[in-house]
């Protein structure tokens, strides 16, 4: 049963009398609109047609019988005919501007992105461009703390007490927990380690050298700036970036209030003042995580590691390890601060933003420690 004002395609031979001299014709007849396209069977049927007759420069078509044609049914012939006009083609007037439009579109051609043979070098300029220009916009923020800095000295009084005090709570008391965790494990694990090779050599008194040196001037101000880079580094920057979407930072400039003065130096501050006692409790926890160790690998006992611990241990190191940690902590608060003030007002740079603040904070205090190691590599031992 055929369906009322279905599609339909007949294809004539010339022998029928009705037939282009060319060869065959194409007579296409009833509603080509996408509400009977869509009918059942009519797509699959229509498609495989029209298939069949692609590419076939001599047929001749004849659209002028169809009683409505919209842009679907437009783009079925369209596609059949190789997105061009064939040589022989009969249109209602009707649907010139029809085939006119899909002429014009098929015209249009996107330009194809040719990648250079010199593409990394160009990847390469841009990069050490952004470099610079992040240094740049480093120094200048390291400046304006400075500035900060000094009016707070000149005018204590107006100074911005609370908001350090709040940013020694968050950012020195509440890391207490997991820098008390990290530290007694990690001076356990390297207790262990050590007396197993040490046990070899017997040169098992010399254990509280090794874990001595190791966590006071080195593991220890250096777990303690990565768990703070990766905690308080992060909800610096998180936070500054929230006041950027919310626009909280231009509302404080049309209020006349300093970002540097009352969000960037408080964090500054607050981190170099606790960075030091959090290296002095993370180097703590660690001894006494070795301290437990050695006493079951070893037997030492915890008097006798208490007092070979000052003998092995020069005072200077303690000074080294408490100025490592309060350059750590104003380095990560100032690269905190940086990609804060850099994030956009969308989530998506908060959430990029965040991430590369953290990664560069890491490797920023790395690059410190390293350099503090070539500086001291002399002193202390």
């Amino acid at each position: 049963m055929q369906i009322e004002n279905a599609p339909i395609l007949t294809i004539q031979h010339p022998d029928s009398g009705q037939g282009a001299a060319s060869g065959q014709s194409v007579i296409a007849s009833g509603v080509w609109q996408v509400h009977t396209l869509s009918r059942r069977g009519v797509l699959k049927a229509i498609t495989r047609t029209l298939t069949a007759l692609k590419h076939k420069d001599t047929l001749a078509w004849d659209l002028s019988g169809i009683e409505r044609l919209d842009h679907i049914g437009a783009q079925m012939f369209w596609n059949a005919w190789g997105k061009k006009r064939p040589p022989h083609l009969t249109l209602d007037p009707r649907q010139e501007e029809l085939f006119n439009r899909l002429e014009k579109a098929s015209g249009l051609s996107l330009a194809r992105h040719r990648t250079s043979p010199l593409q990394w070098i160009i990847v390469l300029g841009a990069g050490i461009l952004n470099f610079f220009e992040h240094l740049k916009s480093f120094i200048g923020l390291i400046g304006l703390v400075v500035q900060d800095i000094g009016r707070f000295i000149r005018n204590p009084r107006t100074g911005p007490w609370r908001e350090i005090s709040a940013n020694i709570y968050h950012s020195g008391f509440q890391a207490l927990g997991i820098t008390a965790l990290v530290g007694f494990l990690i001076g356990v694990v390297l207790s262990y380690l050590s007396a197993q090779q040490l046990k070899m050599f017997g040169g098992d008194i010399y254990l509280v050298n090794i874990l001595g040196m190791s966590v006071i001037r080195e593991l220890g101000p250096l777990l303690a700036a990565i768990l703070v880079a990766g905690r308080s580094g992060s909800s610096i920057t998180a936070q500054l970036g929230v006041m950027r979407v919310t626009e909280e930072l231009d509302a404080m400039l049309v209020m006349g209030i300093s970002h540097g003065y009352r969000l960037i130096m408080p964090k500054v501050v607050a981190l170099a003042i606790s960075m030091p006692l959090l290296v002095v409790w993370t180097d703590a926890m660690a001894l006494i995580g070795g301290m437990v160790s050695a006493k079951v690998e070893l037997g030492l006992a915890a008097r006798y590691f208490l007092q070979e611990l000052p003998e092995a241990v020069p005072v200077v190191n303690y000074n080294i390890g408490l100025l490592k940690g309060a350059t750590f902590g104003v380095l990560i608060a100032l690269v905190a601060c940086h990609f804060g003030l850099r994030i956009k007002a969308n989530t998506e740079s908060l959430g990029r933003g965040t991430t590369t603040s953290v990664v560069t904070a890491i490797t920023v205090v790395i690059v410190a420690d390293a350099v503090y190691a070539i500086i001291f590599s002399g002193v202390g031992f």
